[in-house]
């Protein structure tokens, strides 16, 4: 069926778009608005042959004066051409008409583009020229007329669960708040201070979709390839970054194994600089070299990317992340991937323990893009107890906004993973919250003697009451009593 489709759509680039095609598409045109309609967008009189040009653009010129189409009688008096009704039509004749008259908008806009750079090319002025081609080559019907809500809601709510779904971090604390995992074709942002641990845990998230199986691209824009590859080894091995070189063998003997149980991660260095094109490119090529798509996307970091033949000033932050974002997001959505990427936190977020939207560098660009933005918290006595913190900042499909998840550290081997039940804390069962929880199952029910008036106390469970209590004198009469004997000085 593929070589079918291949087969057919090579005969269709093949096709001498000439006088007569041309004629057939304007009369087919006239015989059903909704077709009109639908190829409005791409309709331009200027790429149709000399002789057609005029009906064209009367064609167009009358739709919009009268919001309805003409008849091929209207048009020929009008223009002087020979036009004629198109009769007997069936639904696959337009379905055809669509996808013939876009292809003949795209290979006429990029003759035309070509012909119009010839002088640009001469004067050495290339951006005008490929944004020419860029725009002729994007040239297409919008086929998608989005989803009928109440027609199949079951088959609605099963494509969000299998085929777009969410795919788990490998960190079960992280995934319950995220009501199971990121969604692909989303942008999820980590963000720390520089030197907090952005890049470890991306790294550790590579490692984690790798082992479950999943093709991971990790590009680095900062870091070097083996300086990256060193800290996975230590992450997939357990062997300390120390003792690396020490148990080279042991080394090579574990990677291989767990290679062969899992998917591919491929990692690769950018220079910083870098745009979303030349991303897309890579991952163009490397799908072409090693014949499979990439499920997960992972950029340390997005700050070092510049937007697409935007020129930002440097200090201009907000923009420029605003068109990184939205470039990187919809990069996401084309590969229908999982991007993962981390940001930089300002100066103001260096001596707080909690983050808001305030605290991201560049503002509040990324984070209105972005799906889900993660605030990475560490001290140095966390770090010396082996603890990271994880703050949720922003989340579009989950109510997990505010929320903290503590994850364990190992410092030796840079694994990043889930605590232990008992012990856990911080936005989950912490120490104070224990102690708590135990003060209050020794709390004790009051009832008041009727002898005294006072309230008289009842033991917890397990409490016993053979055993001699301390009691305090606190009746009145005592009180006086002690002051009044006390000595007093002759004056």
């Amino acid at each position: 069926m593929n070589e079918y489709n291949k087969d057919k759509e090579k005969a269709r680039q093949n096709v001498d778009y000439g006088y007569d095609i041309q004629r057939v598409y304007l009369e087919m045109m006239l015989a059903d608005a909704g077709t009109f309609v639908r190829c409005q967008s791409i309709f331009d009189s200027k790429l149709f042959d000399r002789r057609l040009q005029t009906s064209a653009e009367y064609l167009t010129k009358y739709v919009s004066e009268n919001n309805v189409l003409p008849t091929a009688d209207i048009i020929n008096a009008a223009t002087g051409s020979n036009l004629k009704a198109a009769e007997d039509l069936r639904e696959e004749h337009f379905e055809w008409l669509l996808n013939d008259f876009e292809t003949f908008t795209r290979h006429k806009g990029l003759e035309q583009a070509i012909l119009e750079s010839a002088d640009l090319l001469e004067k050495g002025e290339y951006g005008p020229v490929e944004e020419k081609i860029k725009q002729a080559v994007q040239i297409g019907l919008q086929r998608d007329m989005g989803t009928d809500y109440f027609e199949d809601p079951r088959a609605r709510l099963m494509r969000i669960k299998d085929k777009n779904g969410q795919i788990s971090t490998g960190w079960k604390s992280i995934d319950d708040k995220l009501y199971g995992g990121f969604n692909r074709g989303e942008l999820n942002i980590f963000a720390a201070g520089s030197g907090v641990g952005k890049s470890l845990f991306l790294a550790n998230l590579g490692v984690n979709y790798a082992l479950a199986g999943l093709n991971v691209l990790y590009l680095t824009l900062e870091l070097s390839e083996d300086l990256v590859c060193m800290r996975i080894d230590a992450m997939t091995t357990g062997i300390p970054t120390r003792e690396i070189f020490r148990n080279l063998d042991d080394v090579e003997m574990k990677v291989r194994i767990i290679g062969k149980k899992s998917g591919r991660l491929q990692v690769k260095y950018m220079p910083s600089g870098k745009t979303t094109n030349d991303i897309r490119a890579y991952m163009k090529e490397y799908e072409i070299k090693m014949g499979h798509k990439i499920d997960v996307l992972l950029v340390d970091y997005m700050d070092l990317i510049m937007p697409l033949s935007k020129r930002i000033s440097a200090e201009n932050l907000f923009v420029k992340d605003k068109y990184v974002s939205e470039e990187l997001r919809n990069l996401a959505v084309e590969k229908n991937c999982v991007f993962v990427t981390a940001a930089q936190l300002n100066r103001g977020a260096v001596e707080e323990v909690e983050f808001d939207h305030s605290h991201i560098s560049g503002g509040l660009s990324k984070i209105q893009t972005a799906d889900n933005v993660f605030g990475i918290f560490t001290s140095r006595a966390m770090r010396e107890r082996g603890r990271y913190q994880i703050q949720l900042m922003k989340t579009r499909s989950s109510s997990g906004v505010g929320m903290k998840i503590d994850l364990d550290f190992n410092v030796d081997t840079l694994r990043i993973s889930d605590l232990d039940e008992s012990d856990t804390y911080g936005g989950q069962a912490s120490a104070g919250s224990a102690l708590l929880s135990s003060i209050k199952q020794r709390q004790t029910i009051a009832d008041t003697d009727s002898s005294t008036g006072w309230a008289r106390a009842t033991p917890a469970e397990g409490f016993d009451l053979a055993r001699p209590q301390v009691k305090a004198q606190v009746e009145s009469s005592k009180l006086r009593e002690l002051l009044n004997n006390l000595p007093t000085d002759d004056v």
